[in-house]
């Protein structure tokens, strides 16, 4: 009996916490007091959520459309390859047309953008060996800025045109590298522009065989340069630079590095042994 009354008698506490008619509370509040704390959080979220407009409104006004107000990079970009391989894998087999036709396909949509035409009718045909400068007049912003003409003739035997296999029908693959765009960048000085190289590991430096650069000495012209962006330069093209392999060793994988030459730039640093350079894997099989 007495274990029936405590029950009971906890029930009857629990419920008038819950709702006391006699004081008319609820939770333990009244209808006063819950209307004043309601008030209160309700102007205090309100509050923050406007700190935090605020903030963000005046950290929007320090951005620029065009270009990046703070910039955290390295000091030498990276570098990419085309044709994409599986993990930076070239591989393929000559009398095999349907391992080759992926990279085939895959440069011949890279270089669309690139023809001739194409190239004429939206950019410049620019003075080479000295940088394209497009400075703004004060608060008037000279955009839609110019871009030089890339085109894609350039790349000679890699361009697709005379050979629209790209050579990997005959096991002479054309590799294409472009270096990544920073803006403002200025990759080199005395009208010295940066250029590729390219080369086998040390246990493979008998394999590589002897190469082919497009444009001439592989560069990356100075004319192209600076890049301001591509809201500020919608048209611009990157410039690419083209390493044909013209007896590299069948059969076997060769593991070519990259890397480019400046006198401003460095490649590899501490935060970044790639910065400036790209390493793939080759190999050509014969059947």
């Amino acid at each position: 009996m007495s274990g029936s009354k405590e029950e009971r008698k906890g029930s009857g506490e629990w419920h008038e916490f819950f709702w006391n008619p006699r004081t008319r509370e609820l939770l333990g509040r009244t209808a006063t007091s819950w209307g004043l704390i309601t008030l209160f959080y309700l102007i205090f979220y309100l509050f923050l959520a406007g700190m935090f407009a605020l903030t963000m409104y005046i950290m929007l006004l320090t951005l620029d459309d065009y270009k990046p107000t703070w910039q955290d990079r390295l000091a030498t970009p990276g570098m990419m390859i085309r044709p994409k391989g599986n993990q930076l894998e070239i591989t393929f087999t000559v009398s095999d047309t349907e391992s080759w036709d992926g990279f085939v396909q895959n440069l011949d949509l890279f270089l669309s953008p690139y023809n001739d035409s194409f190239q004429v009718q939206t950019n410049d045909d620019c003075p080479p060996d000295q940088y394209f400068i497009q400075e703004d007049s004060g608060e008037v912003r000279n955009n839609p800025k110019r871009s030089c003409q890339f085109n894609r003739t350039m790349l000679g035997d890699c361009s697709g045109v005379s050979d629209r296999f790209y050579g990997y029908n005959r096991g002479q693959p054309c590799i294409l590298i472009k270096l990544n765009r920073v803006i403002g960048m200025l990759p080199g000085k005395d009208r010295e522009s940066p250029y590729v190289t390219c080369g086998a590991k040390r246990e493979d430096s008998e394999k590589i065989g002897p190469l082919a650069y497009f444009p001439t000495n592989g560069s990356f012209n100075l004319m192209y340069y600076p890049y301001y962006g591509r809201r500020a330069q919608v048209n611009y093209t990157q410039p690419l630079v083209a390493v044909k392999f013209l007896n590299a060793s069948l059969n076997t994988d060769i593991d070519v590095e990259c890397k480019v030459i400046s006198n401003t730039l460095i490649a590899g640093s501490e935060r970044d042994k790639f910065a400036g350079r790209v390493s793939f894997k080759l190999r050509i099989n014969d059947k």
